[in-house]
């Protein structure tokens, strides 16, 4: 048992501060010890009941009995008090956004928005996407480089501002207003975080607002003004809908990738000689992409609420409204799905993953993450077969995002 965590084997209770910094280095050494020993247990650090075996969260991504929407009626009831008239603005936007509503109201909003995220239609994006990636490695300094706000920020932050039609000057701004909203997921987050995430909701929808309405006087081929005339059986999406998917797509579309991206660089420069062989071959490409998401993935905690009483599993019954936790980044390491689940192997016959999530909550974006990362890590290593990490990388304090904080290289 590693010695920053607590776990009863009676009660199957973790005590594990999510902040543990030995944790937040590699929280897979966790995860392997709570294989061993049971893959439910009850996080009281959380104070909720946690799956981290493959077959348990894959299941239970799927199981309608839970479900994103908080049956009591806010988006997020995890707050610093039982107080929320600070978060109206914040509250607003998630209380439209379909990663947090449930059918019918989430089938509406997913078909509207998933016309522009098919397979087919992304792929087109791929001669963009690998002149971006280019036009990035071109402005690197001689010498040395921080990649994530050099590379693996900018590239997915340009392609979905692109494909919504707003400034790509205004990238920065994006990024600034989605980390500040995303903290409102961290454990322990503060008073103030929630007033700064509130105000970035109310200055992020304000901006937006703006270029609706722009767009509903002079329409154009991006996805905004295909999201206004976009129906489904007559049903437009309001105003306040089109807001908050337009935000839902900025934040998902670069917050994970960027994550992602770095946390792939960093897995495959691990294996040493020359990074140029996992993408030689299409096929090649995407299996590497794949035991990239498996290996390593950006997201690891899912919550969702029970909206009848459920016996989860032998032993672990919920009420309604309580939250249980999927813990996506653990079910990727399950020894019982994965032969030898702590090596990088690309050519493994076991290839999947649940870092994309399943069921009706299945990432819309997972099609374009997928291409970016093809691309991005391909161009980069053959512009740069010699590239090396300058210093072993740390990732940041943000469980149950799981990313990197630089990612310093010599060219």
């Amino acid at each position: 048992m590693p010695d920053y965590l607590a776990f009863d084997s009676a009660s199957r209770r973790l005590r594990l501060g999510p902040h543990t910094p030995a944790f937040v280095q590699n929280p897979y050494e966790a995860y392997a010890f709570l294989h061993g020993v049971s893959n439910a247990f009850f996080w009281e650090d959380y104070g909720f009941w946690c799956f981290g075996g493959f077959d348990d969260v894959n299941r239970l991504l799927r199981d309608r009995r839970f479900g994103r929407q908080n049956p009591a009626g806010v988006p997020d009831s995890r707050g610093v008090g039982d107080d929320r008239s600070h978060l109206t603005a914040f509250d607003g936007i998630e209380a439209n956004s379909m990663l947090e509503l449930e059918p019918p109201v989430h089938t509406r909003l997913r078909t509207l928005v998933n016309r522009a995220f098919v397979s087919r239609q992304v792929e087109r994006l791929r001669p963009r996407i690998e002149v971006l990636a280019n036009e990035l490695i071109d402005r690197f300094e001689p010498g040395s480089v921080d990649l994530l706000p050099a590379y693996a920020s900018p590239l997915p932050i340009t392609i979905i501002a692109e494909m919504l039609g707003v400034p790509v000057e205004m990238g920065p701004q994006l990024l600034d207003w989605s980390h500040r909203m995303v903290a409102m997921y961290m454990h322990g987050r503060t008073r103030e975080a929630e007033e700064t995430a509130n105000r970035a909701a109310r200055d992020f929808a304000a901006f937006l607002r703006g270029y609706v309405a722009e767009r509903r006087r002079k329409p154009g081929d991006d996805l905004l003004s295909l999201l206004i005339e976009a129906q489904d059986n007559g049903q437009k999406l309001s105003e306040d809908e089109l807001v908050s998917s337009a935000i839902l797509l900025l934040n998902a579309g670069h917050e994970a990738t960027v994550h992602q991206t770095g946390n792939a660089v960093r897995s495959i420069l691990a294996q040493g000689g020359d990074p140029r062989r996992f993408f030689e071959t299409p096929e090649r490409n995407a299996a590497t992409v794949e035991e990239c998401l498996r290996y390593d993935a950006p997201l690891h905690m899912f919550l969702r609420y029970a909206y009848e009483e459920i016996e989860v599993s032998p032993g672990i019954s919920v009420k309604p409204g309580q939250m249980i936790a999927l813990l996506l980044g653990m079910a990727n390491h399950d020894p019982l799905v994965f032969a030898a689940p702590a090596m990088f192997n690309p050519a493994r016959t076991d290839q999947k993953n649940v870092s994309f999530g399943a069921g009706i909550h299945f990432c819309i974006g997972a099609p374009l993450a997928r291409l970016e990362l093809q691309v991005s890590l391909k161009t980069l290593f053959e512009r740069l077969p010699e590239l090396r990490l300058a210093v072993e990388p740390c990732f940041r304090d943000s469980y149950h995002f799981h990313g990197l904080e630089r990612l310093a290289a010599t060219l």
